[in-house]
C-alpha cells in the first residue's frame, strides 16, 4: 500500500469547527534533508599560507600587492572523515574531519594590472556531534563554510600570500529523506510589482486648473 492511499479518513483533518487547521485537506510527501546534529566554529586563522592557483591574466608581474580573499561557495569539501562512536554516550560520536574552504584572491601586480587567483583553506576539526543508528539509507556529515581575508603579505619567494583569515564553519548530520506532512495546497503567487521611483507623482497630483474659481471685485 503506498502512502497517498494509506489515508484512512474521507474527513479533512480541520473540517471540525474551530480546529485552528482549518484547511487541511490533502497530504504532501516532500523530499527534503533531515538534520539531526549541527554545530558552529568560527575562529580566525593566523599566518595562513595561501598557494595562489589559476591566475587571471595569467602570469602576472612580482610583486603582487593582496587586495583581498573570500570563499568562493557556501560548500565545503570534507575529507579524512573519522566517527568514532561514544559508548558512554549514546547516540553521540566523535566526528573528526578536514574541510577544505575554496577561496578566490584579489590582488594587483606589479605592473597595476588587476588579477585573481584560486586557493584552499585548510581546517580541521575534531567535535561531538549526535550521529544516528545504522540505516539503509547513510548518513552525511557536510560543512557550510565562510572565510575572508582583509589583509595579507605577499611572499615572492614561493608565489603565496600570508594572511589572516576569519573563518566560520557549520558541521552537519544529515540524511535526504521523504517526510509525510499535511498541506493547505499549492501557494498563490502573486503578480510581481514593478519597481518604479514615481518621480511624477507630486506633479500628477496637482490639480489640473487652479483651484478657487473666479474672484468677484
Amino acid at each position: 500500500m503506498s502512502f497517498f492511499s494509506n489515508f484512512q479518513s474521507d474527513k479533512c483533518p480541520g473540517a471540525i469547527s474551530g480546529n485552528p487547521l482549518n484547511g487541511m485537506c490533502e497530504k504532501v510527501c516532500i523530499q527534503a534533508q533531515k538534520i539531526f546534529d549541527a554545530c558552529i566554529k568560527q575562529i580566525r586563522l593566523e599566518n595562513y599560507a595561501l598557494a595562489l592557483t589559476d591566475a587571471v591574466p595569467a602570469s602576472p608581474t612580482y610583486p603582487l600587492t593582496f587586495i583581498s580573499a573570500k570563499s568562493l561557495s557556501s560548500k565545503g569539501e570534507i575529507t579524512s572523515l573519522s566517527v568514532d562512536r561514544l559508548s558512554d554516550k549514546p547516540g553521540c560520536a566523535r566526528v573528526q574531519v578536514t574541510v577544505d574552504i575554496p577561496v578566490e584572491v584579489l590582488y594587483t601586480d606589479a605592473g597595476g594590472t588587476d588579477g585573481s587567483a584560486r586557493s584552499v583553506i585548510t581546517v580541521k576539526q575534531d567535535v561531538l556531534l549526535y550521529v544516528p543508528a545504522p540505516s539503509i539509507m547513510p548518513y552525511k556529515v557536510a560543512a557550510e563554510v565562510s572565510a575572508v581575508c582583509a589583509e595579507g603579505t605577499f611572499n615572492e619567494s614561493n608565489a603565496t600570500f600570508t594572511v589572516n583569515a576569519c573563518i566560520t564553519i557549520i558541521l552537519k548530520v544529515a540524511i535526504d529523506v521523504e517526510i509525510l506532512l499535511p498541506s493547505y495546497g499549492y501557494c498563490a503567487i502573486p503578480p510581481a510589482q514593478d519597481y518604479s521611483q514615481e518621480v511624477c507623482a507630486g506633479f500628477f497630483e496637482l490639480p489640473l486648473y487652479p483651484q478657487g474659481g473666479n474672484r468677484s471685485k
